[in-house]
């Protein structure tokens, strides 16, 4: 597939800034995901728990997805955040599995603007916790500068909350700063 130049150049100087960004932080061992993820069961209604907090969502909002199995075995994602005075903003994309990871790492696309964004080669969504009965996600990035919980239901108890943080702590995750789903 052949890129843009422009594109080529802005990509690796991303990379470049992002390495030296990480050059001064404590180092972590790279991430590790769960061994396999049957996209099947995978697939369906996520309550967002918890998050890191980003430029895409709100910080007093609450998030939703949508996950539903393509015939290609890759994933329609719309995620639905309600902010506080019940105004609703909706992202579509698609997760494509990473080759290799046995689904345990995906590369999310959305729609629109975000399109123009680059997926990394490794990707951008990889499942570092997975509950043994799929009740349960915690999903971050390799960088560790993104992270969710994720559950089937709407509200998890504290104690499940505090499980998934302090592993994200574990991890290298800044726990510190997590935004916690209103109750």
């Amino acid at each position: 597939m052949n890129s843009h130049p422009l594109f080529s150049l802005v990509a690796g100087l991303l990379s470049t800034l992002l390495m030296v960004s990480c050059a001064g932080s404590k180092s972590y061992p790279p991430l590790a995901t769960v061994p396999e993820v049957n996209v099947q069961r995978y697939a369906g209604h996520w309550y967002e728990q918890f998050r890191l907090p980003n430029s895409f969502q709100k910080d007093g909002a609450s998030a939703e997805a949508q996950y539903t199995l393509l015939p290609d075995q890759s994933l329609r994602v719309v995620n639905t955040e309600t902010r506080a005075d019940g105004r609703q903003k909706t992202a579509t994309g698609r997760a494509t599995a990473v080759s290799g990871s046995s689904n345990a790492r995906l590369r999310v696309k959305f729609e629109g603007l975000a399109s123009l964004a680059p997926a990394a080669e490794e990707g951008n969504y990889w499942i570092l916790q997975l509950a043994p009965d799929y009740s349960a996600a915690l999903v971050g990035t390799p960088d560790r500068n993104y992270l969710w919980l994720l559950s089937r239901q709407a509200n998890l108890p504290d104690s499940t909350r505090q499980k998934y943080a302090d592993e994200a702590r574990r991890l290298g995750f800044n726990t510190t700063r997590l935004l916690y789903r209103p109750r």
